[in-house]
């Protein structure tokens, strides 16, 4: 189970629709910072805040390539959130096949 002090930056950045709308992108390969941008419907200083919690929850990777910062998915803190959600999924498909195991007697 996952550390709740320690991953509560992954989960943070998951909960907007915009960022996880940037991990969709991210997950088709590394983009630079102004093409995230011109995807949406805001300003470039908004995306940039976007990507900043990504970052921050270790979501994404920033590697600099001259004047263009090019944002890569890290796989790693989604395999940790995962994990979190599969214990939960694990829990209630036991707690259902009880029930049903109580509903059929």
């Amino acid at each position: 189970m996952l550390n709740q002090d320690a991953d509560q930056p992954v989960f943070r950045a998951l909960a907007d629709p915009t960022r996880r709308a940037i991990i969709t992108m991210l997950s088709e390969g590394p983009r630079a910072t102004g093409d995230i941008a011109s995807e949406f419907e805001m300003s470039r200083p908004a995306v940039a805040k976007h990507l900043t919690i990504l970052r921050e929850g270790g979501v994404i990777e920033v590697k600099p390539r001259g004047r263009e910062r090019i944002n890569h998915l890290n796989p790693q803190a989604l395999k940790r959130a995962a994990a979190w959600l599969n214990y939960f999924d694990q829990f209630w498909d036991e707690r259902l096949t009880r029930l049903k195991q109580l509903v059929e007697e």
